[in-house]
């Protein structure tokens, strides 16, 4: 098996017609994928068999993870090859000063015409990636109020299992062992506690991106019956960010509060 040394040496490997059918905007987003393992080889239906028997890219053959921050550094280098002032139009984003910026969770989160990253909160991949992508290829399209769970959004269903164990049993660990968890959510990210939602105890919707709202739902426990807790995203979600991203804004949700946790001592 061959691991290839960059995305642009998948892409060229790819018939770069741009048919979307593998779910990416373009051939060179879905390399990008492929690269950074949120996405396998053979997802793409005019891969030839010869180059995924050179790859060993069956199903469920993925590279591996730590090609995160060379992704990172493509999608920087595509926003120095973009007009930053007509995505930022096109998403419904702030544009001066050759900067684009918009809130994440609830602070200031800008790119600039070069591709550096400048922010109020800690710039990591979990927030990064989703937001370049967000920028570079999301459709800005408005919620809907309509929710959707995270197997429900197209290719999502074979990620969920994954997406329960590192996203949302942290999340509902953490909810079961502070009481005021969900009223940190509020006043610490500019959160709202909504009416009841699917027969929920407990609603909160986050916004780690403008147009990526992310409801929470907990479920207390009942009657010998143990606690459980989702997370639903709106059903214009992966039309304005791909699956790989919306999995990343998920379990980095639950990485970042269970640091917050451990640092400032929930209670």
């Amino acid at each position: 098996m061959t691991k290839p040394k960059n995305a642009m040496e998948i892409f060229q490997h790819l018939d770069r017609s741009n048919c979307r059918e593998c779910g990416d905007k373009t051939c060179l987003a879905f390399a990008g994928a492929v690269y950074t393992g949120r996405k396998a080889l053979h997802e793409c239906p005019k891969i030839d068999a010869t180059i995924l028997q050179h790859y060993g890219a069956g199903p469920g053959m993925r590279p591996a993870e730590e090609s995160q921050d060379d992704y990172l550094e493509q999608l920087q280098r595509s926003i120095r090859c973009s007009k930053l002032a007509d995505l930022a139009t096109k998403i419904g984003a702030d544009y001066s000063n050759d900067r684009l910026t918009l809130k994440v969770m609830g602070k200031n989160f800008s790119v600039d015409v070069m591709g550096n990253l400048h922010a109020e909160i800690h710039v990591n991949p979990w927030i990064a990636v989703p937001f370049l992508n967000y920028v570079l290829f999301g459709k800005g399209l408005s919620p809907k109020g309509s929710w959707l769970s995270f197997r429900e959004l197209r290719q999502g269903h074979e990620r969920y299992p994954l997406f329960k164990k590192r996203g949302e049993s942290p999340i509902k660990g953490l909810a079961d062992t502070y009481p005021n968890f969900f009223n940190d959510l509020v006043h610490l990210f500019n959160g709202k506690a909504v009416a009841r939602q699917f027969e929920s105890d407990i609603s909160v919707v986050l916004h780690p991106l403008p147009k990526i709202p992310i409801m929470i739902c907990y479920w207390k426990p009942d009657e010998g019956l143990e606690s459980s807790l989702n997370l639903f995203f709106d059903a214009t979600a992966d039309d304005n960010l791909d699956i790989g991203s919306l999995f990343s804004l998920g379990t980095g949700l639950a990485q970042m509060f269970e640091k917050l946790s451990r640092r400032h001592g929930a209670d």
